[in-house]
């Protein structure tokens, strides 16, 4: 095998509850996510030069060390002393630093790209350490699921299954919210770990057990994001356009991840599309996605 070519989805966070702060200086979180269907497509062949080479579409992605495919690439290389060099072409379609986990679902395609092309034969397991050592996101795309939950740094992941299909409006604004900065201002309530963790792991329990029934309004009652205080503070017309999409006969709203961006539920593609057409009038970045 010489060429291999794989997608990357994006994710979005239905329920994301930031714990305390670590010792390692992240968060413990609990959170649930949702595989989409807006991806990305890498493709990776091999070179002969062996070296380690990036091209994208999209000038706003860094092709050297800075990428977390690249880090993949050369500590793969590097621990398993591949002779093999690797062309690998990323076309994002996923917008970059959006809260929607491009950079890490690229990560975790690229171990498991790897992995086949350079003939490494690491289990999940194996795969699971690296993606840690890269990012808190990176490990939930290591595992065929649509569903899961997360815990930790958001990097214990227990995937599960759910037969629900969920429509989706996703706006992402011109801008960049970078996730150090977030957390880093993060204000946290003071309390007992343990009755906090018991609390919020209940919580999201519940929201588990609802995308089973396909109850859209009760699973828009649990839709929540500890990180978007901050976010509105950093940005506030952020919260004008939550706000602007309530309006719009939504089934529910929320930022993803540590932002910028917005999504909603919707009860149809219809009513998706519809939401869609209004806001392509003001912002250009408005995709109605799927459960993936």
């Amino acid at each position: 095998m010489r060429s291999l070519t794989l997608r990357s989805p994006a994710k979005v966070n239905l329920f994301l509850k930031v714990i305390n702060k670590r010792p390692d200086g992240y968060h413990n979180l609990v959170t649930l996510f949702e595989r989409i269907d807006l991806c990305d497509e890498l493709r990776f062949s091999l070179n002969s030069r062996g070296t380690i080479r990036l091209v994208c579409n999209d000038p706003q992605v860094p092709l050297g060390r800075k990428n977390l495919v690249y880090k993949v690439a050369q500590k793969l290389k590097e621990d398993f002393q591949v002779p093999h060099g690797i062309t690998i072409h990323i076309k994002k379609r996923i917008p970059v630093a959006a809260g929607l986990a491009g950079g890490s679902s690229n990560a975790a395609t690229t171990l498991l790209g790897l992995n086949k092309i350079w003939k490494l034969s690491l289990n999940r397991e194996e795969l699971v350490a690296y993606a840690k050592r890269i990012g808190a996101d990176v490990a939930f795309f290591l595992y065929d699921s649509s569903w899961a939950l997360g815990t930790e740094r958001g990097d214990k992941i227990q995937p599960f299954s759910s037969k629900i299909k969920l429509w989706h409006v996703v706006v992402t604004p011109r801008l960049k919210m970078y996730s150090r900065v977030v957390f880093e201002g993060l204000s946290l309530k003071k309390g007992g770990r343990t009755n906090l963790l018991t609390k919020k792991r209940y919580n999201v329990n519940i929201l588990r057990r609802l995308l089973g029934k396909n109850d859209l309004y009760y699973i828009s009652q649990l839709l929540c994001n500890d990180l978007e205080a901050r976010v509105f503070q950093l940005c506030p017309r952020l919260m004008k356009l939550k706000e602007r999409i309530r309006e719009l006969n939504t089934c529910g709203v929320s930022l993803s991840g540590s932002g910028p961006s917005i999504f909603c539920l919707t009860n149809s593609q219809k009513s998706a599309q519809h939401i869609r057409d209004v806001l392509k009038k003001r912002y250009r970045r408005v995709f109605v996605v799927r459960t993936y």
